[in-house]
């Protein structure tokens, strides 16, 4: 219904902070040294940011892997997103893809212009900064930060968050000894015992989706697709998930183990990975008709390969709205942990019966 909004009268201000070359010339970038900070604006509230738009480059080849962008609502001690760029606007591994979805696109050329709709209301005031952890400098960032300032923000209007997860590798088992078959698709997990973490988190709010991307470490010549694992979202203390999906890409709106990219307002898939499902796969689920409200608690976990049974690199962004700014019980991932792996690494041969 974004349409059916343009004709209503608002009572605020449009708002931008840019890049801008302040002297008048052409020099509309900032640098930013390596270990260093850019704020892109420390804004007044009440207000709500409508859109980011950001592009950067440098001499490191995982820039937008070890730059995160972190933002802070109403003087909060943490940050409310903290995620790495690329993976934050919709592709993992610090890559860029042409894609559009309704909050997150990637735009030509080569989806270097990264951009996100989603909104971020504030009360007081906001903080929003790209943070550089890689040891090398960002030689070029532009961004535009819009955003609108008004009278006041509703109460029951709440904060956006955004937090990134990496488990390398994820705690599977060995297929040594065993069919292609059992291996893919052996075992049980009723309750979701280790699966791999999207968001934990406390409090009441709304879950609105993810960004997943995987690495498949398993080189073999059998079928090695990486998704057989089910979707289990455990809602305010849940012991067995009352929504429990069919598999991985299932729950990303998609069927049949899928090879093809493909992009859509509420999913997609922007990086379809190589031969035999290898290499990098990354893909985004939006909950923008159907949020997953929580009252106390979340959980929202996939099983990495069917009953947690794969070993591969899995990274996320989880995107969700909290009643309060924020999240302290949430571990950051170090930059040491975050760089990706070259696109065509694979540890081994493997299960070749």
């Amino acid at each position: 219904m974004a349409l059916e909004h343009l004709s209503r009268l608002r009572r605020a201000r449009r708002r931008r902070q840019s890049s801008y070359d302040r002297s008048g010339g052409n020099d509309d970038f900032a640098g930013i040294a390596a270990g260093a900070a850019h704020r892109l604006g420390e804004l007044e509230g009440p207000g709500v940011i409508r859109h980011l738009w950001m592009t950067a480059i440098g001499p490191d080849p995982d820039l937008l892997r070890m730059a995160s962008l972190r933002i802070w609502w109403d003087g909060a001690a943490q940050p409310s997103v903290d995620a790495p760029l690329s993976d934050f606007f919709g592709v993992g591994f610090g890559a860029t893809a042409n894609f559009a979805s309704l909050p997150l696109h990637m735009a030509p050329q080569d989806g270097r212009g990264m951009n996100c709709f989603f909104p971020m209301p504030f009360r007081r005031g906001a903080r929003v900064e790209v943070l550089n952890e890689s040891d090398q400098p960002i030689s070029h960032f532009y961004y535009y930060l819009d955003w609108e300032q008004g009278d006041a923000v509703a109460e029951d209007e709440a904060y956006f968050h955004a937090w990134f997860n990496r488990q390398n590798p994820t705690d599977g088992i060995s297929d040594a000894g065993l069919s292609n078959r059992d291996y893919q698709l052996g075992g049980t997990n009723p309750a979701g015992a280790g699966n791999y973490v999207v968001l934990d988190c406390a409090g009441r709010g709304h879950y609105v989706g993810c960004v997943l991307s995987v690495h498949n470490l398993r080189l073999t010549e059998q079928h090695n697709w990486y998704g057989e694992g089910d979707d289990m979202i455990f809602i305010d203390g849940e012991e067995h998930p009352s929504l429990h999906g069919t598999g991985t890409e299932d729950y990303f709106n998609g069927a049949w183990c899928p090879s093809q990219a493909y992009c859509g307002p509420y999913a997609g898939i922007t990086l379809p990975g190589g031969v035999n499902y290898g290499g990098r796969s990354s893909m985004y689920r939006f909950h923008v008709e159907d949020p997953v409200m929580f009252e106390r608690h979340i959980r929202v976990t996939i099983e990495h390969g069917h009953a947690n049974r794969r070993s591969d690199d899995w990274s996320s962004v989880a995107y969700w709205y909290a009643e309060r700014p924020g999240v302290p019980q949430l571990a950051r991932i170090p930059a040491s942990a975050r760089r990706p792996y070259p696109p065509d690494h694979a540890p081994g041969l493997a299960c070749t019966e």
